[in-house]
């Protein structure tokens, strides 16, 4: 009987290393940019066009199977989530508002963003839209950030120059990735923000005060347009 359960023993050991081996070899494709990898960027990209959470929902799950630590992600706890939240908020809807006033006038942006106008007085797309707000906060934080910034250092290097590449092409992207529903005003106040955001996370290395930021110039931005602002904080400076 002891000779059973050491036999059994091996081969309940010998399953877990190459069940270990499976899962290290998957992981390592997932990280890597062969077909699997490739394949993995694909359909985050893709999903993120058509439905926002899902693509940063899908970065975590590749996280989790490619064995990439949260760290790389951004995802790190900071010494205060009040502290890091409070300085998120204000930033962000400090941020809104210098881009509403100057920023975009100076680009000779319309006053009023038409294709979220809809939105003016609008009490019965309230709940939807705030949570799409919270949704695109965290999501688009993890994809646009943390996400690309990892799989472009891996990509191309270390290196401050690697950095700031991917502040560049984040971007763009970000900017772009607005222009079917807002056109070449969205893209330019997207690229702007990315480009300052891209930056903070390039330096810090974190997430969560991004997330909080972001989140807060969309709410500041919902904000204008439920009250019919857009003109008056378009033409505060630049009559």
């Amino acid at each position: 009987m002891a000779k059973d359960a050491s036999q059994s023993s091996q081969a309940s050991m010998e399953k877990s290393a190459a069940m270990e081996l499976r899962e290290e070899r998957l992981a390592a494709r997932l990280r890597g940019f062969g077909p699997l990898g490739l394949l993995a960027i694909f359909f985050i990209l893709y999903a993120h066009l058509y439905f926002v959470p899902l693509a940063g929902a899908m970065v975590l799950v590749w996280a989790r199977l490619s064995r990439t630590p949260w760290r790389e992600l951004g995802l790190v706890r900071p010494q205060s989530w009040v502290k890091s939240a409070v300085i998120g908020t204000v930033f962000g809807v400090a941020l809104k508002f210098f881009m509403k006033a100057v920023t975009m006038p100076l680009l000779g942006a319309p006053a009023v963003n038409q294709p979220y106008h809809y939105l003016a007085g609008n009490r019965a797309e309230i709940p939807w839209f705030l949570l799409t707000i919270l949704g695109a906060g965290v999501a688009e934080e993890i994809v646009f950030r943390g996400y690309a910034f990892e799989r472009l250092g891996k990509l191309l290097g270390p290196g401050m120059g690697v950095k700031w590449a991917a502040v560049l092409l984040t971007a763009v992207w970000f900017g772009w990735a607005h222009y079917l529903n807002q056109g070449i005003p969205g893209v330019e106040h997207a690229a702007i923000i990315g480009l300052v955001f891209g930056a903070i996370f390039a330096y810090t290395g974190r997430l969560f005060m991004l997330m909080c930021a972001h989140a807060a110039v969309d709410l500041a931005a919902y904000a204008i347009i439920y009250w019919n602002l857009e003109s008056k904080v378009a033409h505060l400076i630049f009559k």
